[in-house]
Protein backbone atom coordinates (compact mmCIF):
# COMPACT_ATOMS: atom_id res chain seq x y z
CA UNK A 1 0.00 0.00 0.00
CA UNK A 2 1.39 3.12 -0.70
CA UNK A 3 2.68 5.61 1.83
CA UNK A 4 1.74 8.72 0.08
CA UNK A 5 -0.71 11.12 1.54
CA UNK A 6 -2.67 12.70 -0.56
CA UNK A 7 -4.43 15.59 1.42
CA UNK A 8 -7.23 17.68 -0.84
CA UNK A 9 -8.24 21.13 0.51
CA UNK A 10 -11.42 21.77 0.33
CA UNK A 11 -14.43 23.76 0.94
CA UNK A 12 -17.66 25.13 -1.27
CA UNK A 13 -16.75 28.41 -0.62
CA UNK A 14 -15.03 30.75 -2.26
CA UNK A 15 -12.11 33.38 -0.62
CA UNK A 16 -11.52 30.95 2.37
CA UNK A 17 -7.38 31.08 1.77
CA UNK A 18 -7.80 27.62 0.32
CA UNK A 19 -4.80 28.01 -2.63
CA UNK A 20 -2.70 30.19 -0.15
CA UNK A 21 -2.62 27.50 2.21
CA UNK A 22 -2.02 24.28 -0.49
CA UNK A 23 1.00 26.88 -1.48
CA UNK A 24 2.61 27.51 2.06
CA UNK A 25 1.94 24.48 3.63
CA UNK A 26 3.28 22.25 0.29
CA UNK A 27 6.53 24.49 0.94
CA UNK A 28 6.56 23.82 4.72
CA UNK A 29 6.82 20.40 3.94
CA UNK A 30 9.40 20.78 1.46
CA UNK A 31 11.43 22.34 3.67
CA UNK A 32 10.95 19.32 5.87
CA UNK A 33 12.82 17.59 2.54
CA UNK A 34 9.24 15.48 1.69
CA UNK A 35 8.64 15.43 -1.65
CA UNK A 36 5.79 17.07 -2.48
CA UNK A 37 3.31 17.12 -5.74
CA UNK A 38 0.95 20.07 -6.16
CA UNK A 39 -2.60 19.65 -8.23
CA UNK A 40 -4.44 22.59 -9.25
CA UNK A 41 -7.67 21.01 -9.69
CA UNK A 42 -9.51 24.63 -9.44
CA UNK A 43 -10.52 25.84 -13.43
CA UNK A 44 -9.38 29.36 -12.32
CA UNK A 45 -5.86 28.46 -11.58
CA UNK A 46 -4.95 30.39 -9.17
CA UNK A 47 -2.64 27.95 -7.65
CA UNK A 48 -0.58 27.64 -11.22
CA UNK A 49 -0.84 31.15 -11.31
CA UNK A 50 0.98 31.57 -7.72
CA UNK A 51 3.81 29.28 -8.34
CA UNK A 52 4.51 31.22 -11.50
CA UNK A 53 3.28 29.52 -13.83
CA UNK A 54 1.36 31.65 -17.27
CA UNK A 55 -2.42 28.79 -17.45
CA UNK A 56 -2.79 29.99 -20.64
CA UNK A 57 0.45 28.81 -22.03
CA UNK A 58 0.10 25.34 -21.29
CA UNK A 59 -0.41 22.84 -23.80
CA UNK A 60 -0.70 20.02 -21.22
CA UNK A 61 -2.85 20.25 -17.58
CA UNK A 62 -4.67 18.14 -15.44
CA UNK A 63 -7.87 18.38 -17.91
CA UNK A 64 -6.19 15.93 -20.59
CA UNK A 65 -5.47 13.31 -17.42
CA UNK A 66 -9.33 13.57 -16.08
CA UNK A 67 -10.75 13.67 -19.84
CA UNK A 68 -8.95 12.06 -22.02
CA UNK A 69 -7.26 9.77 -19.83
CA UNK A 70 -3.63 10.61 -20.73
CA UNK A 71 -1.08 10.46 -18.02
CA UNK A 72 -0.85 13.32 -15.65
CA UNK A 73 1.49 16.34 -17.33
CA UNK A 74 3.60 16.97 -14.09
CA UNK A 75 5.81 20.00 -15.12
CA UNK A 76 9.66 18.90 -15.17
CA UNK A 77 11.06 21.61 -12.80
CA UNK A 78 10.59 22.28 -9.38
CA UNK A 79 9.17 25.29 -8.43
CA UNK A 80 10.19 26.37 -4.37
CA UNK A 81 11.82 22.91 -4.05
CA UNK A 82 7.49 21.35 -5.18
CA UNK A 83 6.32 20.25 -8.38
CA UNK A 84 3.31 21.14 -10.04
CA UNK A 85 0.25 19.31 -12.03
CA UNK A 86 -0.94 22.65 -13.60
CA UNK A 87 -4.42 23.28 -14.65
CA UNK A 88 -6.37 26.65 -16.76
CA UNK A 89 -9.47 27.42 -17.98
CA UNK A 90 -10.59 24.60 -20.32
CA UNK A 91 -10.81 22.56 -17.12
CA UNK A 92 -14.05 24.58 -17.03
CA UNK A 93 -15.73 22.11 -19.67
CA UNK A 94 -14.72 19.16 -17.42
CA UNK A 95 -17.98 19.81 -15.29
CA UNK A 96 -19.70 19.12 -19.15
CA UNK A 97 -18.36 16.65 -20.23
CA UNK A 98 -17.39 14.43 -16.82
CA UNK A 99 -21.09 13.40 -16.02
CA UNK A 100 -21.39 11.21 -19.37
CA UNK A 101 -17.97 9.67 -18.47
CA UNK A 102 -17.59 6.45 -17.30
CA UNK A 103 -15.99 5.87 -14.13
CA UNK A 104 -16.14 9.88 -13.85
CA UNK A 105 -15.58 10.47 -10.07
CA UNK A 106 -12.35 8.05 -10.53
CA UNK A 107 -10.65 9.77 -12.82
CA UNK A 108 -8.33 11.66 -11.06
CA UNK A 109 -7.67 8.81 -8.75
CA UNK A 110 -6.50 7.10 -11.95
CA UNK A 111 -4.23 9.92 -13.33
CA UNK A 112 -2.57 9.98 -9.65
CA UNK A 113 -2.14 6.05 -9.21
CA UNK A 114 0.81 5.88 -11.50
CA UNK A 115 3.19 8.48 -9.91
CA UNK A 116 1.80 8.39 -6.33
CA UNK A 117 4.50 6.40 -5.00
CA UNK A 118 7.20 9.30 -6.52
CA UNK A 119 5.75 11.95 -3.73
CA UNK A 120 5.68 11.65 0.35
CA UNK A 121 2.15 14.51 -0.34
CA UNK A 122 0.30 15.51 -3.00
CA UNK A 123 -1.84 18.54 -1.99
CA UNK A 124 -4.56 18.75 -4.15
CA UNK A 125 -6.28 22.25 -4.66
CA UNK A 126 -9.70 21.64 -5.35
CA UNK A 127 -12.38 24.01 -6.39
CA UNK A 128 -15.17 26.60 -4.59
CA UNK A 129 -17.72 24.08 -5.28
CA UNK A 130 -19.68 21.09 -4.29
CA UNK A 131 -19.40 19.99 -8.09
CA UNK A 132 -17.89 17.15 -10.19
CA UNK A 133 -14.25 18.35 -9.73
CA UNK A 134 -14.67 18.78 -6.38
CA UNK A 135 -16.08 15.00 -6.09
CA UNK A 136 -12.93 14.17 -8.10
CA UNK A 137 -10.67 15.53 -5.69
CA UNK A 138 -12.17 14.04 -2.42
CA UNK A 139 -12.32 10.66 -4.24
CA UNK A 140 -8.10 10.66 -4.62
CA UNK A 141 -7.90 11.63 -1.26
CA UNK A 142 -6.37 9.92 1.69
CA UNK A 143 -7.10 13.25 3.76
CA UNK A 144 -9.13 16.21 3.98
CA UNK A 145 -8.36 19.51 5.31
CA UNK A 146 -10.65 22.07 5.95
CA UNK A 147 -9.93 25.71 5.77
CA UNK A 148 -12.70 27.50 7.56
CA UNK A 149 -12.90 31.79 7.21
CA UNK A 150 -13.89 32.93 10.93
CA UNK A 151 -16.77 34.49 9.96
CA UNK A 152 -20.04 33.57 10.71
CA UNK A 153 -21.65 32.59 7.34
CA UNK A 154 -18.67 30.56 6.72
CA UNK A 155 -18.98 28.27 9.33
CA UNK A 156 -22.94 27.74 8.89
CA UNK A 157 -21.90 26.25 5.50
CA UNK A 158 -20.07 23.30 7.32
CA UNK A 159 -22.72 21.28 7.66
CA UNK A 160 -23.44 21.08 4.15
CA UNK A 161 -19.40 20.25 3.22
CA UNK A 162 -19.72 17.64 5.81
CA UNK A 163 -22.53 15.77 3.87
CA UNK A 164 -21.08 16.04 0.95
CA UNK A 165 -17.90 14.25 2.09
CA UNK A 166 -19.55 11.61 4.22
CA UNK A 167 -21.69 10.55 1.27
CA UNK A 168 -17.86 10.45 -0.94
CA UNK A 169 -16.86 8.41 1.86
CA UNK A 170 -20.03 6.16 2.21
CA UNK A 171 -20.37 6.10 -1.81
CA UNK A 172 -16.45 6.30 -3.18
CA UNK A 173 -13.83 6.57 -0.84
CA UNK A 174 -14.56 4.72 2.23
CA UNK A 175 -10.87 5.48 3.89
CA UNK A 176 -11.05 9.25 2.85
CA UNK A 177 -10.10 10.78 6.75
CA UNK A 178 -10.51 14.84 7.89
CA UNK A 179 -7.38 15.25 8.40
CA UNK A 180 -8.38 18.91 10.61
CA UNK A 181 -9.73 22.38 10.02
CA UNK A 182 -7.84 25.36 9.88
CA UNK A 183 -9.32 28.84 10.57
CA UNK A 184 -8.77 31.09 8.33
CA UNK A 185 -8.56 34.95 7.57
CA UNK A 186 -8.87 35.75 11.51
CA UNK A 187 -9.30 39.13 13.06
CA UNK A 188 -8.89 38.59 16.65
CA UNK A 189 -9.98 42.53 17.14
CA UNK A 190 -13.30 41.85 15.80
CA UNK A 191 -15.97 40.16 18.54
CA UNK A 192 -17.90 38.49 16.23
CA UNK A 193 -14.80 37.06 14.28
CA UNK A 194 -13.35 35.39 17.71
CA UNK A 195 -16.92 34.22 18.89
CA UNK A 196 -16.85 32.29 15.35
CA UNK A 197 -13.91 30.70 16.13
CA UNK A 198 -14.74 29.76 19.84
CA UNK A 199 -17.77 27.58 17.84
CA UNK A 200 -15.55 26.13 15.45
CA UNK A 201 -12.99 24.98 18.49
CA UNK A 202 -15.67 23.72 20.44
CA UNK A 203 -18.22 21.69 17.59
CA UNK A 204 -15.76 20.73 15.14
CA UNK A 205 -13.01 19.44 17.34
CA UNK A 206 -15.37 16.36 18.10
CA UNK A 207 -14.75 15.44 14.28
CA UNK A 208 -10.86 16.12 13.89
CA UNK A 209 -8.01 18.20 14.76
CA UNK A 210 -8.48 22.20 14.86
CA UNK A 211 -5.28 23.60 13.21
CA UNK A 212 -3.51 26.99 14.52
CA UNK A 213 -5.72 29.73 12.65
CA UNK A 214 -4.02 31.61 10.37
CA UNK A 215 -4.56 35.41 10.62
CA UNK A 216 -5.62 38.00 8.46
CA UNK A 217 -2.85 39.54 6.84
CA UNK A 218 -1.85 41.25 3.07
CA UNK A 219 1.22 39.72 3.22
CA UNK A 220 -0.67 36.71 1.94
CA UNK A 221 -1.57 39.24 -1.30
CA UNK A 222 1.88 40.47 -1.81
CA UNK A 223 3.77 37.46 -1.51
CA UNK A 224 1.27 35.45 -3.85
CA UNK A 225 1.69 39.23 -6.16
CA UNK A 226 5.27 38.08 -6.42
CA UNK A 227 5.03 34.28 -7.22
CA UNK A 228 6.32 33.01 -4.00
CA UNK A 229 5.48 31.31 -0.34
CA UNK A 230 5.23 33.64 2.58
CA UNK A 231 8.19 32.11 4.07
CA UNK A 232 10.53 33.23 0.68
CA UNK A 233 8.55 36.36 1.14
CA UNK A 234 9.11 37.52 4.92
CA UNK A 235 10.46 34.55 6.85
CA UNK A 236 10.17 36.58 10.30
CA UNK A 237 6.07 37.19 9.55
CA UNK A 238 4.45 35.53 12.93
CA UNK A 239 2.11 33.24 10.22
CA UNK A 240 4.90 31.71 9.33
CA UNK A 241 4.94 29.73 12.32
CA UNK A 242 1.72 29.06 11.86
CA UNK A 243 2.32 26.94 9.13
CA UNK A 244 5.39 25.35 10.31
CA UNK A 245 3.42 24.10 13.09
CA UNK A 246 0.66 22.81 10.39
CA UNK A 247 3.16 21.10 8.11
CA UNK A 248 4.53 19.33 11.30
CA UNK A 249 1.10 18.42 12.19
CA UNK A 250 0.28 17.07 8.24
CA UNK A 251 3.59 15.22 8.62
CA UNK A 252 2.32 12.89 11.38
CA UNK A 253 -0.90 11.64 9.23
CA UNK A 254 -1.36 8.04 8.59
CA UNK A 255 -3.29 6.19 6.04
CA UNK A 256 -5.85 4.69 7.10
CA UNK A 257 -5.96 0.50 5.43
Amino acid sequence: MSKTRIITLFNQSGGVGKTTLTQNLGYHLALKKRRVLLVDMDPQASLTNFLGIDPETQEKTIYNAIIDEEPLFILPETIHSMQLAPTNINLSAAELLLPAATAREYRLAEALAPIQNNYDFILIDSPPSLGVLSILSLTAATHLVVPIQCQFKSFLGTDLLLNTVARVKKKLNKNLQIAGFIPTMLDARTAQESRTLDAIKEQLSKIATIYPAIRKSIAFADASERRIPLAIYDKKHPIVKEMKKIATELDKLEIKS
